[in-house]
């Protein structure tokens, strides 16, 4: 049977989103807002200057270093609300490491990194939003590796040749057919 040509990891790259929209270090609170709501997205990427980044602004920064402060946006600069710094990984991490990293820092988005330039972000929601295909990607690989292994030594219901048991699902193994319990106790033996 043909084998699947799946990659079996999923990369970062693979799911971040690009470009990331970003406001310099010395622009306001309410210009940082502006940003997030022209383009419906829930954190803004703070960079010095020359573009590099500094830190990120998320909804809860602004609500908690602004709002909630009752400070005037336009009187705030970004890097002032931002956290900094700016947590990244490399796009060709896997989502898994990036998931792991986000729930060990408590954090629910990465800077993306391509050749030591920010090429992207990725969200915890962007991670949850592959998942269902990667669970029936599994299940799909699972069942044909299992499908191809009954193919392989299929099952044959008769008396094992070990324990002289009846059993309906002999198989194969060294030229003798046993039962389930007869192939489990050979392989501890070993």
């Amino acid at each position: 049977m043909a084998t699947l040509d799946i990659r079996s990891r999923m990369l970062v790259k693979d799911v971040m989103t690009s470009p990331v929209v970003m406001i310099n270090e010395g622009g306001s609170a309410n210009k940082a807002g502006q940003l997030m709501e022209q383009h419906n997205i829930g954190c803004i990427i703070v960079s010095t200057k020359d573009g590099k980044p500094l830190g990120i602004i998320t909804e809860k920064d602004i609500v908690e270093r602004v709002v909630a402060k009752d400070i005037q946006p336009s009187k705030i600069t970004a890097k002032d609300i931002m956290s900094a710094p700016l947590v990244t990984i490399e796009a060709e991490k896997t989502i898994t490491e990036a998931a792991r990293r986000m729930s060990l820092l408590n954090i629910r988005r990465l800077g993306v990194m391509h050749k030591g330039n920010l090429a992207g972000i990725i969200s915890s929601k962007d991670i949850l939003s592959v998942t269902p295909e990667l669970i029936e990607i599994i299940q799909e690989r699972a069942r044909i590796t299992t499908q191809e292994e009954e193919e392989e030594n299929p099952l044959t219901a008769g008396y094992c040749d070990n324990c002289s048991r009846w059993s309906d699902d002999l198989k194969e193994v060294e030229g003798r057919f046993l039962c389930d319990e007869c192939r489990i106790d050979m392989k501890t033996e070993y």
